[in-house]
């Protein structure tokens, strides 16, 4: 049984287990204290000091940091705490670019929030000399503008911590300090893997995806370009958040819609990618399983995760799966077989991938990535990108009504979508894999031991006699984990999961962002995942290999899974890397 120790909020007695810090407390008794710095179980340092209280001690203290005692009398609200957190919010701003009319952020940033609900209407309170930094737009993924940044650090707990890549950091001190990559370099010129996390991780507009829309506009207003797009699974669970729906709510159907009334000329759907996957994916565990292969066999759907494989665990890309990810393979076969079939010259036909993910803007743009000259993908945007033009074109979202995808690569099955949440592509592969090997029809297509947002799992599944072990990652420092046990020969595994962002694309960098009190109390994880499962669960065709389009494809084109045009146009190769470039 758990120590408990009983203590007074506000006048509020509340009882909590030995440990607890004060700011824990305080949103047990439904009491709100403000935070800026502070992120659950990431960033827990007290550096921005908004969440300071009165203890009766002889200063305030950071709430975020100070454990609870048994008998403590805490006052979160006195006016000396109301103006100190005010002043705090003034210095914050006598050096912080304060365009946020034209701020990504804007509306949905916590520095605003806070200095609205303070109360907080001079922003130029403390004049003085400010920081004038340069912006870091090299990247093709990520944006960081300095000029906005208020050194919570959460950016760098989510870098270091989380995904265990570490490439921003402080530099300098006192009022010279700024978050950078180590000897001033570019993003671009670093180690990272464009997750994204940062971006999601930050509280104002210091961090933000390279904007893509203008070339999507372009395009769409080109009269001599056939522009297609196609939206993957994770976005569906979570763009209705951008229109006040939910969180959870599943908008597959009004997105359909919108795509259409932005004026794209075919609107597929990743999903049939993601099923065009597990039939070459499946294939290639079968064969690496049947033939000798290098194994275990690892996912190669997260950009993310490959670039960190490529840098950090080199030695680990023999057993990268050669598979394209999802939208890339849907790309390959817009330029190929749907242009065949369309009767549309290719070099005429423009591809938008919509993405839960930042890395994906990095993917198309690697050489790798497309044949006959052509990238497979020409423009990546995300989840809060698309939600800006149905905005522009002045769309109602929440009145829209639902619609279907274009057929000839717009069917899929439940398989596909689970492909958002970790878990979803080793549960859709051992779907297929399973009724492959053993020629039987699954009695129950749910493989729960691979589901759920905890950063590994590990499951045996016996398939025709034979126990076959598998493992689900997601989040890059937990990829890590798992590598090393499996280099140190503590662990042994036929087929492995790797999502580069926790809990896996419903998570992803490219998502809505959400705010820090709101990632406190609800695992948005475990939420927007909850949208996938509900739809594989209404889809009357659960399985890839079932997909009437997939079958048609390999029929007319692809000719069977790892085949001669399958690997032409399916697969591909990835290089080590160096962790910085000058």
């Amino acid at each position: 049984m758990e120590n408990m120790i009983a203590l007074t909020i506000d006048g509020v007695s509340v009882e909590v287990p030995a440990g607890t810090t004060v700011l824990e407390a305080a949103r047990k008794a439904g009491i709100h204290i403000p935070t800026l710095c502070y992120l659950k179980d990431i960033n827990e340092i007290g550096a921005c000091r908004m969440c300071v209280v009165d203890t009766g001690a002889r200063s305030l203290q950071a709430s975020c940091v100070l454990p609870a005692t048994n008998g403590m009398v805490v006052k979160t609200n006195t006016p000396a705490i109301r103006k100190y957190r005010k002043t705090l919010l003034e210095l914050v701003l006598s050096d912080h670019d304060k365009k946020c009319l034209t701020c990504v952020r804007s509306q949905n940033c916590e520095l605003q929030r806070l200095c609205r609900e303070l109360g907080v209407k001079d922003g130029d309170a403390f004049k003085g000399v400010t920081n004038d930094y340069e912006v870091d737009d090299v990247s093709p993924a990520i944006v960081r503008d300095n000029n906005k940044c208020i050194l919570c650090r959460r950016c760098v707990a989510v870098c270091s911590k989380v995904q265990k890549v570490g490439v921003i950091g402080p530099v300098m001190r006192g009022f010279k300090t700024a978050i950078e990559s180590p000897w001033g370099l570019k993003l671009n010129n670093m180690a990272c893997i464009n997750c994204g996390q940062c971006i999601t991780a930050c509280p104002t507009g210091a961090l933000r995806e390279k904007d893509d829309t203008a070339k999507v506009w372009e395009a769409l207003a080109d009269p001599t370009k056939h522009v297609v797009v196609q939206p993957a699974p994770a976005v569906r669970a979570a763009l209705g958040e951008e229109f006040g729906i939910p969180m959870g709510t599943s908008v597959t159907g009004k997105m359909a819609t919108a795509l259409k009334r932005l004026g794209f000329d075919k609107v597929f759907d990743t999903d049939f990618g993601a099923d065009l996957t597990i039939m070459e994916e499946a294939n290639e565990l079968v064969e690496r399983l049947t033939e000798g292969g290098t194994l275990p066999m690892i996912t190669s759907c997260s950009p993310g995760w490959i670039k960190f494989c490529e840098t950090y665990y080199p030695d680990f890309i023999p057993n990268l799966s050669t598979c394209k990810s999802p939208h890339e393979m849907v790309g390959a076969m817009v330029k190929s077989y749907y242009a065949d079939k369309a009767e549309i010259d290719p070099h005429n036909i423009v591809t938008v991938s919509v993405m839960p993910c930042t890395a994906k803007k990095f993917e198309a743009a690697r050489p790798e990535l497309g044949h006959n000259g052509m990238a497979d993908v020409d423009i990546v945007i995300t989840t809060r990108e698309l939600a800006r033009m149905i905005k522009e074109a002045g769309i109602n979202f929440n009145a829209l009504p639902d619609s279907d995808f274009d057929s000839l690569m717009g069917e899929s099955t439940g398989a596909a979508v689970i492909f958002g949440a970790t878990g979803g592509v080793m549960e859709a592969a051992l779907r297929t894999a399973y009724e492959t090997i053993t020629g039987e029809t699954l009695a129950k297509v749910d493989f729960e031991a691979v589901r759920g947002t905890q950063g590994i799992k590990e499951a045996t599944i016996n398939i025709a006699g034979k126990d076959v072990t598998v493992a689900v990652c997601s989040s890059t420092s937990k990829a890590a984990e798992l590598l090393d046990s499996v280099k140190n020969g503590e662990k042994n595994y036929t087929f492995i999961e790797v999502m580069a962002c926790p809990g896996g694309c419903v998570n992803g960098g490219g998502q809505p962002i959400v705010d820090a009190d709101t990632r406190a109390t609800v695992d948005v994880r475990a939420v927007r995942a909850q949208a996938l499962y509900g739809e594989d669960a209404e889809k009357p065709l659960r399985k890839s290999h079932e997909n009437g389009e997939i079958k048609a494809i390999y029929a007319d084109y692809l000719g069977k899974p790892g085949g001669h045009r399958s690997h032409e146009l399916l697969h591909t190769h990835y290089t080590r890397r160096e962790k910085y470039t000058d």
